[in-house]
Parts: C-alpha cells; structure tokens; sequence
C-alpha cells in the first residue's frame, strides 16, 4: 500500500473503506438490494472526501493509474442506474428519466473536463514571469477556483445528491424523488459549464499569444540590460540547487535575471528580489534577446543547459562549490570557468582529467556558509551539550538505534536533536519502523528526564517559555497568511506574471523577519533538556546547527564507499551535505564509521573524515566523541577542523559573497574584451572607393 503514497494508518483505512464500499455497492446493485447501496454510497462519499483531505497523494496517483475521481463517479452511475433498472421502483417512464439525466450529467462532466483542460492551456504563457513589469500584455483573470479546480468533491456533491434522493424514494416508495436528486445534480453541472464559457472566450479573445509575450519580454531585456543570468533546469524537488544561489546573485551590484525552463520551478521557487522568468520552450529562448548578459551562471548540469550555452556572447560557468565530493562529470569542459569552493574541488577536477583546465577553475567559496561561518566563530557548550544527530539515508539503518541510545543512556547528559532524512519512511516499511522505535525511546526519555530536569530547577523558566510557545503559535499563524499573500494560490501562473510586475521589498523582509523571530521564539519554547525529533522543514537544518554543540551523521551508502575514489573524495550522497555544512561553524563532529574499513582507511578515503571523531559498531567510542563537550581542551581536531574547512570550502576571509561577486565582474570584464576583439575581426573592412567590383 506504501506503493500508492498512503502516508498514515488512517488513510489505509480509509482506502480500504472506499474499496469495500465499491465492491458493496456492485454487489447490492446486482441483487437489488437498495438501501444496501445507499448506505454503502455514503459512506464511500465520505471516505473519498477523507482521503481527499488527508491523501492527496494517493488521489493523484489514482488517477495517473485512471483510477481517478472521474472513473469511479461514472461507475457508481452506471451502478445506480442498474440498480434502478433491478428494483423497478422508477417504472419505465422513471427509469428512462433516470437514465436521461444521468447520461446528461455524465455528458456536462466530461465537457466542463474539456471546457477547463482548454482554459487552462491557452493560459499557459509562452514565457511566465516573476518582477518583470508585463502589465502592457493585459492578462484577464483566470476562472474561480470552484469553478475549473476540485473535481472529484463537485462529483462527490452530484453525487450524494442522487443518493439522497434514492433513499427518499425508496423509504416512500416514489420514485420522484431520485428523477428530483438526479435532475438536481444535472442542472448544477450545467450551470458550471455555462458559466465557464466566457472564461473561454475571454481566454482566447483577449490572453497574448507567443509572439506579443516574446516582444513584451524583449522590450524588458533591452530596457533593463541584466549583466549575469542564473539559468536551472531540472525537477521541482530540486529546486534547492538554484534556490541557494539566489541571495548571492541578490547581492551583485549590477543588474541581475534568473532563468528557469520548468513550470513547476516557478511555482517551488522561493520568493526572491531578483527578476524571474520561466521560458520552456527551447524555441521561444533562442528568440530573447539576451545580448546584454556576459556571464550566465549554471548550478547543475544537464541536457537544457545546452539552450543556452550555445550563446556566444556570454561566458559560461558551472557553479560547483556544492558537490566537492562528488565525481567530476566529463560534461563540465563546455564551460568556460568551473567555480569551486576550495583547494579540493581545483584538485579533484585537475585530477579527473576531463578537460577542465586549472587555469578555468576558480574558487569563490560557498556564498551559502558565510553565515554559518560568523555564527560559529568562539562558540562555547552549553552546560547540558546540545547533539544533533543526522542521518543521512532514508534507509533504516542499523546503527541508528544504538547510537540514540548511548546518547539517551550517556553518563553525563546531553540533549537530542534527531532530525532523520527528509524522506524517511516514505519508500521502505522498515525505515518506517525504525523511525518510529527511535521516536518512541526519546519520548521515554523526556518523560523520564520531565520528571527530574536536568540543568535547572522546573519551575525557573517555565512561564517565559509558556509565553514562547504562544508567541511561536502568533508567528505561525501570521507566516501562513504572508506565504498565502506571497504565493497567491487563487492566482494561476498568467496572473501572477501580470500582479508581480515589481518584488514587494517590505513584504520579503517581513517574511525573513517573520521566519528569524519564529526560530528564536521555538528555541525559547523548548526547554534545553528535552530531547527533540525534528521533522518537516522547520526548524531548519542551519537553524539546527546554531542549537548543536556536535553533529553526528552516517554514511548514505550501504558499504560506505564514495563514488569519486582516491584520496580527494569526500563522502558520498546528503553525508556531504549536512557535514560539509556543518564544517563551516567548526564545532566539532562525529562520523560512524563502514562496515568493512578500518579507521585509518576510512580517513584515507573521505577528507570529511579526516577532522572527525569516528563511532565504531554499536555506538563504541561515543564517550571519547562527547568528551570535547564537557572540556573543550581535549578536543584534538579543532586545528584539523580548520585545515579541512579550509581545503574543502576555501578561506573565511575575504567573505564568500565578495569573492562571487568578484568573479562574477572579473569574469563580465572578459567578456566585454572578448566581444570588442570578436567585432574587431569579424568587422567588414572600409569602403574607400578606390575599387571597383567591374572593370
């Protein structure tokens, strides 16, 4: 049933309801037992609004297996009309209403289905936008959400229409009352299928075609002149990768543009200063004029950079500083700079020997970890420690147990933070349990520990963070009604290209605002001896590290070697990460070490390892990993710490964002040289007038 992404015990058993309802109501309408199918009608009415509520990720997967809502409402037609035709109770006349009326329904169904597939095609812009000012291109508004969104609850209410009405009539023996109900549910189908014509109409009269948006955007383009492009192609759940580059490009002194070439990335992405567009189509690209741009940024590669990349007026750059563990992918010599973090990135890409040249690898540092830097910096343990435990697989593993509970169990006490891997549970049963047996032992924990606080008395700080947590709750609640502003879900993508012709300067900084005071307001509401487990997106992970006095993470891979191999790979998969994240406040960390390596060969292998302490089986070692914690004169790796955050994400002087920003205009100079002496070759040489083309 995982399969399907039914994510709770309630929501399997509200899918197992909803398929016995189902096969109860074919059943009852074979043998024509009536109120059999009316209640069992019912209650699948109401397991499909429960699943529709709670699982919509089961709902989705539904119908891309065309099982959908759409389906199985014109089933349970086809049942009631059957069932109808058993009892006799609607006579001839009744029954031939009946039928009438449910083919109509069945009829103004698929086409308000049509009616809204057609809408919301000629909507689609050819390129959609985000702080652009394309006001001029005068976009309609798109059709209520009720009217074209919701398909399966409008069924549901047709629906439970028809049922109530054969429950009146066979508890009086009229058959008026279904003909009523079915005429009822008809006629409200109808009215939405009346009412979504002028949206049609307007949509195709008055929306801008292909080649009015490309003029409007280029008229942008020339006016504005954006110097660097931050240009991403790639699935929504990736959109972190261009996410993080966002505050960097931000801050650049000249004028900046973020390309995306997917949809759903506009939709994921973050709100942001920066002027946006989404442009899908390779074709419609090629027609912008970009002449202005001398420096287009990519921070993953794949096949759609290629759209871009074969524009000669701009240098390109791969953006690596992110993946120092990783593989060199032979892809990156059609750059023309590769911009790494450190000294380690320039070496494994020298080493790879794929063509990237050391003289076009320039290392920026990570713009993302100046924060994390200045906040680490004389950082001292709290009295009860702070360990922040990271898993990095969503695969059970059996190393989580016993290092939570030598953390529970520790002579000295500490407090947990454990945060498991965003998709745990998700795709493996076993994962889920374990998930849940660790969950289960902190809970034992803090109650244990509820009943005789550690580090002060109970009763000392209880109100102030009675009066955080009432505070958290307030900023919640006013963060979810700015993200609503923000994102707009009444709006559809034409909508907000027109409405966010210019970013709303306050509006973001109330939101940063909002966020920072909910992080310190959830920090002051924890007590500092509770353990937590930590799931969902907030806090955040940095928010974490400012909370954590140690990290310890694991190895993603099951035998824990790295891809890369050789003594500049670093470790493998979400391992880097978290770690190398982490490394940037030097507080120290613990790694457990692979099955099958000795620690000597484990530091060899990975440069992570090399400035951690190390966990053997079962938790050994863990009182030498807290030991730092208590005294911080035994903690041997603080120099080497330095040293590999050093090599692995560069010096913390001059800050990284000043060394992006630097290449970025070192880089833009060079391609204004490069222009002027590719239009000095290329230029036709001078009409004199001394010769003839005859004689």
């Amino acid at each position: 049933m995982n399969r399907l992404g039914i994510g709770s015990p309630r929501g399997l058993a509200a899918f197992a309801a909803l398929t016995g309802c189902l096969v109860t109501m074919a059943v009852a309408a074979l043998t024509g037992t009536g109120g059999v199918f009316a209640a069992a009608g019912l209650a699948g009415c109401g397991c499909e609004l429960l699943l529709h509520r709670t699982e919509p990720g089961l709902m989705a997967r539904l119908g891309r297996l065309h099982m959908g809502a759409t389906p199985r409402f014109e089933f349970r037609c086809v049942l009631l009309l059957l069932l109808l035709g058993r009892l006799h109770v609607t006579g001839p006349i009744g029954l031939a209403a009946a039928m009438t009326l449910v083919l109509c329904l069945l009829a103004g169904q698929a086409l308000h289905a049509a009616l809204s597939t057609l809408i919301r095609r000629r909507r689609a812009l050819a390129v959609a936008a985000r702080n652009i000012d394309l006001r001029r291109l005068d976009i309609s508004d798109r059709p209520p959400r009720r009217l074209t969104e919701w398909p399966g609850p409008r069924m549901l209410a047709y629906e439970l229409s028809a049922l109530l009405g054969l429950t009146a009539s066979l508890a009086t023996g009229d058959a008026r009352w279904v003909v009523a109900a079915l005429t009822l549910a008809a006629g409200a189908c109808l009215i939405t299928v009346v009412a979504l014509v002028p949206y049609l109409i307007r949509a195709v009269r008055r929306l801008p075609g292909a080649a009015q948006v490309l003029a409007e955007v280029d008229a942008w383009l020339i006016r504005h002149r954006p110097r660097t492009v931050l240009y991403f192609s790639g699935p929504r759940d990736r959109v972190h990768q261009v996410t993080g580059w966002l505050g960097a490009v931000a801050a650049l002194p000249t004028p900046s543009l973020v390309v995306l070439r997917d949809r759903e990335l506009l939709e994921a992405l973050d709100p942001t200063p920066l002027p946006v567009l989404c442009v899908p189509d390779a074709a419609h690209l090629a027609r912008l004029d970009l002449s202005g741009v001398r420096v287009a940024l990519y921070p993953a590669n794949t096949g759609r950079n290629i759209h871009l990349l074969r524009i000669p007026t701009m240098q390109h750059v791969f953006l690596a500083p992110g993946d120092g563990d990783r593989a060199v992918d032979p892809y990156s010599k059609v750059y023309d700079q590769v911009w790494v973090a450190g000294e380690a990135g320039r070496r494994r890409h020298v080493q790879a020997a794929v063509g990237v040249e050391d003289a076009d690898i320039v290392e920026i540092g990570r713009p993302q970890l100046d924060g994390l830097r200045a906040a680490g910096t004389g950082h001292v343990p709290a009295p009860v420690p702070t360990v922040l435990y990271a898993p990095a697989s969503d695969e059970p593993g059996t190393a989580d147990e016993p290092i939570v509970r030598a953390l529970l169990e520790s002579e000295r006490p500490v407090r947990l933070l454990y945060r498991p891997h965003p998709p745990t549970g998700r795709r493996s049963p076993e994962a889920r349990a374990a998930h849940r047996r660790i969950a289960a032992l902190i809970q034992a924990a803090n109650e244990r520990r509820a009943a005789d606080p550690v580090g002060e008395a109970s009763g000392d700080a209880g109100a102030p963070r009675a009066e955080a947590a009432r505070h958290r709750a307030e900023l919640a609640r006013r963060i979810a009604a700015l993200e609503a502003r923000l994102r707009r879900a009444d709006a559809d993508e034409a909508m907000l290209t027109r409405d966010r012709a210019a970013p709303d300067p306050a509006l973001l900084t109330e939101a940063e605002d909002l966020r920072r005071q909910w992080h310190q307001a959830h920090w002051a509401a924890s007590p500092p001896w509770l353990h937590q487990v930590i799931e969902g997106d907030t806090p955040t992970l940095h928010s974490c590290f400012g909370q954590a006095d140690l990290l310890i993470a694991g190895l993603s891979g099951a035998d824990g070697h790295s891809g890369a191999g050789g003594d500049l790979s670093g470790v493998v998969g979400d391992l880097s990460g978290v770690v190398g994240d982490f490394l940037a406040t030097l507080k120290p960390y613990a790694l457990t070490i692979p099955a099958g390596l000795t620690e000597e060969e484990f530091r060899r292998q990975h440069t992570l390892a090399r400035a951690a302490y190390l966990l053997g089986p079962g938790a050994s070692g863990m009182d030498t990993v807290l030991r730092p914690l208590f005294d911080p004169s035994l903690d041997e790796l603080r120099t080497t710490r330095q040293e590999v955050s050093e090599f692995l994400l560069g010096p913390a002087v001059p800050p990284s964002v000043q060394r992006f920003t630097d290449a970025v205009e070192k880089l833009a100079r060079k391609g204004e040289a490069l222009l002027r002496m590719r239009d000095l070759h290329t230029a036709p040489p001078p009409d004199t007038g001394r010769w003839s083309v005859t004689r």
